[in-house]
């Protein structure tokens, strides 16, 4: 976008970490005062891309349900947060708003349901928002990658031993194999950035933006199987995930 020529705000949680050439501003999206000082910074926005999150992977048997609590908190209510501090700014200019969803909206995985229960709400405000925000000319995507190149699965993730003997006992080798297999796969078959932040400014600079952009192979695969019957879809994926486990 600024190469485009746009004046660009940078949303970081650590001073000086905003790319060269945009504006810095400093909060996190699961602190309402850091949120309303930073909104008092723009007075007009073209775009609001909402794209903070994180990833909690665990047996849901075993999730803490304050991590629960944190995996929704940055990746559901923190975007919400975020959009009604700025909503002012983007109404004077019917603006657009750009959800950074995923697949796992669409096909939840197994040790991923913290995850999944995140994007699922995503996909339900980006439908309630275009219809709210319709009578101010405010376009609202939804983007839906899979696999990116992103240090997302690598910060803070906990090893199956640091849960109870109990959950080792019963998940240890599932858990361990899917692992294993989404390393694989990241390593291997991980997509671009370059794709998603293509939908992105397709989303912000389009005369006729998409409502949803499914990006990359592996969200398009996963989005297609799961149009397949539930019994079907579940069988494919034990299959492909837990092969010989």
């Amino acid at each position: 976008m600024l190469d485009r020529g746009w004046m660009v705000f940078a949303s970081v949680r650590r001073a000086g970490e905003a790319p060269e050439g945009t504006r810095e501003l400093l909060f996190d999206v699961t602190e309402p005062e850091g949120i309303a000082h930073a909104a008092t910074q723009v007075e007009e926005l073209d775009g609001l891309v909402d794209n903070a999150g994180i990833a909690v992977a665990a047996p849901l048997e075993f999730l803490p349900p304050e991590e629960l609590t944190r995996q929704l908190d940055v990746n559901v209510v923190g975007q919400l947060r975020v959009l009604q501090a700025f909503l002012p700014a983007l109404r004077t200019s019917h603006g657009r708003v750009v959800l950074m969803g995923s697949v796992a909206g669409r096909s939840a995985l197994p040790f991923l349901g913290a995850y999944a229960m995140s994007k699922f709400a995503l996909e339900a405000m980006a439908d309630s928002l275009r219809l709210e925000l319709a009578p101010w000319g405010i376009h609202v995507s939804l983007v839906q990658p899979a696999t990116i190149a992103t240090p997302i699965w690598t910060k803070g993730q906990r090893n199956i031993e640091d849960f109870p003997t109990e959950a080792v006992e019963l998940y240890g080798a599932r858990v361990q194999r899917f692992r294993q297999l989404a390393a694989e796969r990241s390593s291997k078959h991980a997509k671009p950035v370059d794709i998603v932040s293509d939908a992105v400014e397709h989303a912000l600079t389009s005369a006729r933006p998409k409502t949803r952009y499914l990006v990359g192979t592996d969200a398009k695969r996963r989005a297609f199987v799961q149009t397949f019957p539930d019994r079907l879809r579940d069988r494919l994926l034990t299959r492909f995930l837990f092969k010989g486990v």
